[in-house]
């Protein structure tokens, strides 16, 4: 099976590590993953804000530089739901490989049929189901099965987790307020938990919590899934 990495931008430009830790992860099971160098943004922010044209030319890249793979894998939820859910519409002839395009989990459960990625990460840790992985690609529990096979983990239930933590691109600078309060009612129950890492299928979304619990003096540690699969020992 080809198998092809889609960073995103966040991942890129900030978070590189999740990256790496998607190529170790599938490499420890075998695979061989390739990188594109070509890919560019999703064009997600420009569709979402309305402007659609200017996406066009980012979809079209996306189709001709991962048509050829059995299978795209993006370790962001939030740019898979823009690919599989938007691409088909925007762009009809993106309908193929927007169907291969899938977020780690859904490969690695659906795909690939592991659960058992051989991680190992001691410490205690809780989930939150970002909104396009759980609204918009039903990821379900997919995550939370690979995160229960990791040895040593103390992995925590998450109070109200379905709870959008308030960050939603834009959303988050339009409407401040709002926005702050969603995630100071998302750290207090983070904090209820009693864990020191808070994972997530989005680093988007684990930069705007993990600012909040930084703010708070929490001492939890935002960490994308992803790093925690890709562990085999002690925590880095």
């Amino acid at each position: 099976m080809r198998i092809a990495l889609f960073i995103t931008c966040i991942n890129d430009l900030a978070y590189p590590a999740t990256g790496i830790a998607v190529t170790r992860i599938l490499r420890r099971l075998g695979h061989t993953v390739e990188f594109p160098d070509r890919q560019t943004c999703c064009g997600q922010m420009h569709a979402n804000t309305g402007y659609r044209a200017e996406a066009m030319p980012m979809v079209r890249n996306y189709v001709d530089v991962f048509d050829g793979y059995d299978a795209v894998v993006a370790p962001s939820g939030s740019c898979t739901a823009m690919i599989r859910d938007q691409y088909p519409r925007l762009h009809p002839p993106a309908a193929s490989v927007a169907a291969r395009t899938y977020e780690l989990s859904e490969l690695l459960v659906d795909v690939l049929g592991v659960t058992d990625v051989g991680a190992e990460f001691p410490e205690t840790v809780t989930y939150h189901p970002t909104c396009h992985g759980l609204r918009m690609l039903r990821l379900g529990d997919r995550p939370l099965k690979l995160l229960r096979q990791v040895r040593g983990i103390d992995l925590v239930e998450l109070g109200d987790a379905e709870e959008c933590c308030g960050f939603g691109g834009t959303f988050a600078v339009k409407n401040p307020d709002v926005s702050t309060a969603m995630l100071t009612d998302k750290c207090a129950r983070v904090g209820e938990t009693g864990a020191r890492v808070l994972a997530a299928a989005d680093n988007s979304c684990l930069a705007h919590i993990g600012g909040g619990l930084d703010r708070h003096r929490s001492g939890v540690r935002a960490m994308h899934y992803a790093e925690i699969l890709a562990s085999t020992g002690a925590t880095p």
